[in-house]
């Protein structure tokens, strides 16, 4: 062997293809881990591919039926759907209530587990329906729109439908059929998207978006029986649930306070200012949230299951401080990047009648890039068994968003998002602290894997913004931002020597050559 090249031997029955995927994306070299397990290589590559498949055309889907919606609604027809959403959210978490993780990461799962989910979540989903439909009067009265009464108990009917397939989708997360799951989740998002697009192009207008939604639940929860194949029993033992609680209950709370979080704009804008506000302010988080979640979504297949199976102190340092460079070397500019062309993206794709969202979009951006850099913080500490630490620093985080709205709100709409933004950017430090205990890393070596990639992008953003500049026209101007932001953040990137691009570019030629296992 080379030197400098060591193996790693790992117990990787659970998730073979996984753990061996890991060690490939971080470069390789010079940490070479080696599986007896045959055909190991060949579900490596397949696996891994139906993930990216899965992410990246998830969020393509949602692009494109997000571009054809906002062009036939109004921010009034969106803001009435989202000022619902945060009571959505939240009754969705209590219908499933942690206990999909819970199966996941139990050992050894027998039929009398699933069935006490099941059955549990279909009975919590009806209750809290039923006493959110006797308060959509008091939700209504709250925003002061009387068409939310209907709205909302045609809207929340969505987690009810959705408590029928979350145990059938725990059977296939568990048993990593990603292919599986990345077929029923484009079905279903291909017939809703149609279905939503038909009915605003039919002047249904919020009513469209909200019909959308439930035939997204119905689609997946339909997919995920027939696919998994997991029928329930009429036996009502719930006893089994035991075992699981304390697992799932601060997964629940940490859920909660984590939409909580998400969604406070939607409930004090709605209260403030009204359902126009909520629809530029949702189009600017929507837009936002599809960048950042492509690079999440793939990362949590990957990151909880490998480092449960890192043994050391040391191997631990080693593979998080690679996944940080990788993570900040991707997600910063990307999300930067987007807050760099928010403003003609929102004009060419959805029309001028959206740009007052394009500010808004850009400062949820700048945070955004983050996020992914505070999942991966996050996935660590509850691989390690702590979703008590994952939970507590949730709550505290929303907390103090909570009180920075309470503070800002008669300031306006800017000062409290960008607090926000703030909010979240320096809550990286505190995420180190928390995993500083089990990973050995201090917050100045963390710093040095994430500023340089901050430091760059924001150079090429600033000389992608100046050279813009000189059109006058929006298309050129769209098309000379990407190219010099590209452009001078790999180049400078590569002036500099950095190992990450280099075993980046040195595992897609490889990946192309058929040669990413040699």
């Amino acid at each position: 062997m080379p030197s400098g090249i060591h193996i790693i031997r790992y117990n990787v029955s659970a998730h073979p293809h996984i753990v061996r995927r890991l060690f490939c994306v971080l470069g390789g070299n010079p940490y070479l881990c080696t599986m007896t397990q045959p055909g190991i290589k060949e579900k490596t590559a397949k696996g891994f591919l139906w993930a990216a498949v899965n992410n990246g055309g998830q969020q393509l889907l949602n692009l494109i039926f997000g571009i054809f919606l906002a062009r036939l609604l109004t921010p009034s027809d969106y803001g009435m759907v989202g000022m619902l959403s945060i009571f959505a959210l939240i009754a969705g978490s209590l219908q499933e209530s942690g206990f999909m993780s819970a199966l996941c990461r139990k050992k050894d799962v027998t039929q009398a587990d699933f069935n006490a989910v099941f059955w549990f979540n279909v009975l919590c989903a009806s209750v809290v329906y039923i006493i959110l439909f006797a308060c959509a009067p008091l939700i209504a009265a709250f925003f002061k729109e009387p068409v939310l009464v209907p709205l909302a108990r045609l809207s929340f009917l969505s987690f009810v439908i959705s408590s029928f397939g979350t145990t059938p989708r725990a059977k296939l997360f568990r048993e990593l059929k990603v292919k599986e799951t990345a077929g029923i989740t484009f079905a279903a998002l291909a017939v809703s998207g149609l279905t939503g697009i038909t009915l605003a192009w039919n002047g249904f207008s919020y009513w469209g978006i909200a019909v959308q939604n439930l035939t997204y639940c119905f689609c997946m929860s339909t997919g995920s029986w027939l696919v998994s194949g997991w029928r329930p029993s009429l036996s009502l033992n719930l006893r089994p649930l035991r075992g699981m609680i304390g697992f799932s209950s601060r997964l629940l709370l940490t859920n909660i306070f984590t939409h909580v979080n998400n969604n406070l704009f939607s409930v004090f804008f709605g209260r403030l200012y009204g359902d126009k506000m909520v629809g530029y302010y949702n189009q600017a988080n929507k837009w936002t949230t599809i960048g950042y979640s492509t690079i999440t979504g793939m990362l949590w297949n990957v990151t909880q299951p490998v480092f449960a199976q890192l043994d050391t102190t040391e191997e631990r340092h080693r593979a998080f401080r690679k996944m940080l460079r990788f993570t900040s070397f991707i997600s910063v500019p990307c999300l930067f990047g987007l807050a760099l062309i928010a403003p003609e993206f929102i004009t060419i794709t959805i029309t001028d009648k959206w740009l007052p969202s394009a500010k808004l979009m850009q400062l949820l951006c700048v945070g955004g890039a983050f996020v992914p850099i505070c999942s991966l913080y996050s996935n660590y500490i509850i691989s390690q068994g702590r979703s008590n630490i994952f939970m507590y620093n949730t709550v505290a985080l929303c907390l103090l968003q909570l009180g920075n709205l309470a503070l800002l709100h008669p300031y306006g709409i800017l000062p409290m998002v960008t607090t926000y933004v703030l909010i979240n950017i320096l809550w990286v430090p505190v995420w180190n602290r928390c995993a500083h205990r089990y990973i050995g890393l201090s917050l100045s070596t963390a710093l040095r894997d994430i500023l340089p990639f901050v430091g760059t992008a924001a150079l090429a953003m600033t000389a992608a913004y100046f050279a813009a500049g000189l059109f006058d026209n929006i298309y050129l101007i769209l098309v000379t931002k990407i190219i010099v932001a590209v452009g001078v953040y790999l180049g400078t990137l590569h002036l500099l020597g950095a190992a990450i691009l280099r075993e980046s570019i040195g595992y897609l030629f490889r990946r192309n050559g058929k040669q990413a296992d040699a």
